[in-house]
């Protein structure tokens, strides 16, 4: 057996407030002494580089894979030919992280926290055999998961710390 990082997915449908939620549990965990990565899923697409800029001109020239890097900083972009699943994401974080969040990755193998919005959408989208661990809510859902207010993401984030952070690591099961 192998020590692991846990993966949490906060998951949810558009515009319910997953990014929001997720700045606040990494200030909280963070502010509580824990290094943690994180990783967006993004079903539409996107482009990090800007026209005109050096990566922008050899990506655009035909290279596959451009990578930039500082003392600081380093990001790869590169062309896939589907999408990853998280578990291939994981080792491009790197080391030395307690624990990783993502957005999204609602049918990953990965413990879940759903982010439910009164008048978003009706129902729950993750059960427990979507690996539902807790719900973030402005009302009362029907569920056997814990359930914390949208406004409270220090309580989300201590039933996390409690609930994977502290103790002895798990091996993963992804």
């Amino acid at each position: 057996m192998f020590l692991v990082t846990p993966i949490i997915s906060i998951v949810g449908k558009s515009n319910v407030g997953k990014t929001t939620l997720l700045e606040k549990l990494i200030a909280e965990l963070v502010s509580s002494g824990y290094r943690v990565a994180a990783i967006k899923h993004n079903k539409h697409g996107f482009d990090l580089d800007r026209p005109g800029k050096d990566t922008w001109r050899l990506a655009r020239a035909g290279a596959s894979a451009v990578a930039i890097a500082s003392a600081h900083q380093l990001a790869v972009m590169r062309e896939v030919e589907g999408e990853p699943a998280l578990e291939e994401l994981l080792p491009l974080l790197g080391d030395g992280y307690d624990i990783v969040l993502t957005e999204g990755y609602k049918n990953g193998p990965a413990p879940k926290v759903e982010v439910f919005r009164a008048g978003v959408y009706d129902s729950l989208l993750c059960g427990d055999e979507d690996c539902l661990i807790a719900v973030a809510t402005d009302v009362e859902v029907e569920t056997g998961a814990p359930q914390f207010p949208l406004d409270n993401a220090s309580a989300l984030s201590d039933f996390i710390e409690e609930k994977f952070l502290k103790g002895p690591r798990r091996e993963r099961t992804l």
